[in-house]
């Protein structure tokens, strides 16, 4: 390095100084960054069922969001254009590959904020959006979920002694992108369409959810015969949460929509079973995430002692507490239990605060391209 970068680097003056030169940027993009929008896409879903001006801050994030998934697009597309044989490496690499699952759950959220803030003020165009980029997304978390584990199976190199929840990341896109289609089956104006939804919304969340409860299973005895991963890992012991909050999320959304959907198809007799299967599935699954959501604390203490250097994997701390908390929300909403809704005001507190520690850390580690690294690069 220079002797203008290593003074740039220890004075921090100067925005991209760690970087060799600005194209570095465009090479040195992964997917990971779509971890981001994921976890600002779900901070403004949680805040925009907040009361008083919560609500327009929630939309300005949504908008944000949508510039930061534009703009994180544009730049994985370049490096895909101007480093295609340095961007492929990128299915050979065992950590590196799971993030490909973070573009279709990034996405989710953009969606679903077609919904709760397009719909007022754009009407029947918001819809119409949502609708085409729901297929787009299914057809990306579908491809992830698939893709993914037959590289797992077939190119990659894994061990469980280096196994770590990241391998959930694109098992999960799918049952993300069955809470979508919930959210969005209602607003359709078709009655079959709606049905046709709800039907993929339902096999979505078939294909996703029981492979991320078998990884589960294998995770937990990996952590009880290995330990915890190292400590630049710390965030991956919250995402075991995430698939656990989607599940209960998508049977409570799909629960709800599915009656009157049913019903104007001419299958009313199966109505009640789905909204029964919906409301206890999704108590059951809120219930489990609980348990891991108490463990993922107890674990980021311990690993706090020893001191958590900052990477991207921190955005992991706000998707799975995110989705989780917006089931709590869905649940409050079921249950005329007043302590959960008084539990889901605390967790969007805690939501809001994780986000902002996060979003910080972020924008000054990629002011001065200390994020931008590509380890299937070094790898290879």
């Amino acid at each position: 390095m220079s002797d203008q970068n290593t003074q740039a680097v220890i004075t921090g003056r100067r925005p991209l100084s760690r970087l060799d030169s600005p194209r570095e940027v465009i090479r040195q993009f992964t997917p990971n960054w779509f971890a981001a929008t994921m976890g600002t896409g779900i901070l403004s879903i949680a805040l925009s069922q907040m009361p008083g001006p919560l609500h327009i801050v929630a939309e300005a994030l949504w908008i944000l969001n949508m510039g930061l998934f534009t703009l994180f697009s544009a730049l994985y597309a370049a490096r895909w254009i101007f480093f295609y044989e340095e961007a492929k490496r990128v299915f050979g690499h065992s950590v590196v590959s799971m993030f490909f699952g973070c573009i279709p759950m990034g996405l989710a959220t953009i969606i679903n904020g077609f919904l709760i803030f397009g719909l007022p003020q754009m009407g029947t165009v918001a819809i119409e959006i949502a609708t085409v980029l729901w297929w787009l997304d299914v057809v990306m978390a579908v491809a992830c979920g698939i893709a993914i584990p037959y590289l797992m199976f077939t190119r990659q190199t894994h061990s469980i002694d280096q196994m770590t929840a990241v391998w959930l990341l694109p098992m999960v896109a799918a049952e993300v992108a069955a809470v979508s289609g919930g959210l969005l089956a209602p607003h359709l104006a078709d009655a079959h369409m709606q049905l046709v939804v709800l039907w993929m919304s339902y096999v979505l969340w078939a294909l996703s959810v029981p492979i991320a409860m078998s990884v589960i299973v294998v995770l937990v005895l990996r952590l009880a015969v290995h330990k915890l991963p190292h400590v630049s890992m710390a965030a991956t012991s919250w995402l075991a949460l995430g698939p656990i909050g989607t599940g209960a999320l998508g049977l409570m959304t799909l629960g709800q929509a599915a009656p009157d959907i049913l019903t104007a198809n001419d299958l009313g007799q199966y109505a009640a079973a789905a909204a029964a299967i919906g409301f206890i599935g999704g108590l059951l699954m809120w219930g489990y995430g609980l348990w891991w959501m108490a463990m993922a604390t107890l674990i980021t203490l311990r690993y706090a002692r020893e001191g958590l250097p900052f990477n991207l994997g921190w955005w992991g701390y706000t998707f799975p507490l995110g989705v989780f908390t917006v089931a709590t929300l869905k649940l409050a909403s079921i249950l005329p239990i007043g302590v959960i809704g008084v539990f889901g005001h605390v967790l969007v507190a805690a939501l809001a605060v994780v986000w902002m520690i996060v979003a910080f850390r972020t924008c000054k580690g990629a002011w001065h391209g200390e994020l931008f690294v590509a380890p299937c690069l070094k790898s290879n």
